[in-house]
């Protein structure tokens, strides 16, 4: 089974940072994710997420640092979660793939039913707040 390989950005404003709950009609639907999407072939990790965030959200963000990776192999698939911190800039939140936003603090993270692959990043963001309070952004 091919590994899919897939960006997302954690977008701060403020002290918040951005969620979206994918279509129910999508795969993984209900669940609130990190937005971003496909790394297409030749396409480097933020090109992917910029391109993604304005197709899905009409979103142009700031992509800053590699914050971290996370495979998981769902049922059917297998993905490789390819994270970087952002600094918004703006959106229209036109919604392609996703039903509903929220802005989020992160240490409220784990209060949304996350899709499984996103988990693992909220948690390392929620112990870097943690252990460095004003780091994030």
């Amino acid at each position: 089974m091919d590994t899919i390989k897939v960006v997302c950005g954690i977008i701060y404003d403020g002290d918040k940072v951005f969620l979206c709950r994918r279509n129910p009609n999508k795969s993984l639907g209900g669940y609130w994710e990190f937005p971003g999407g496909k790394i297409e072939e030749g396409e480097n990790p933020q090109s992917a997420l910029e391109r993604e965030l304005k197709e899905e959200l009409e979103m142009k963000v700031s992509v800053n640092d590699f914050f971290k990776t996370e495979v998981h192999q769902y049922e059917k698939f297998k993905i490789e979660l390819i994270s970087y911190k952002c600094k918004f800039i703006n959106s229209t939140y036109r919604m392609v793939d996703h039903d509903a936003y929220e802005w989020v603090k992160v240490n409220e993270l784990n209060f949304w039913n996350l899709a499984p692959a996103d988990i693992p990043i909220a948690n390392e963001l929620i112990k870097n707040e943690t252990d460095n309070p004003l780091s994030s952004f």
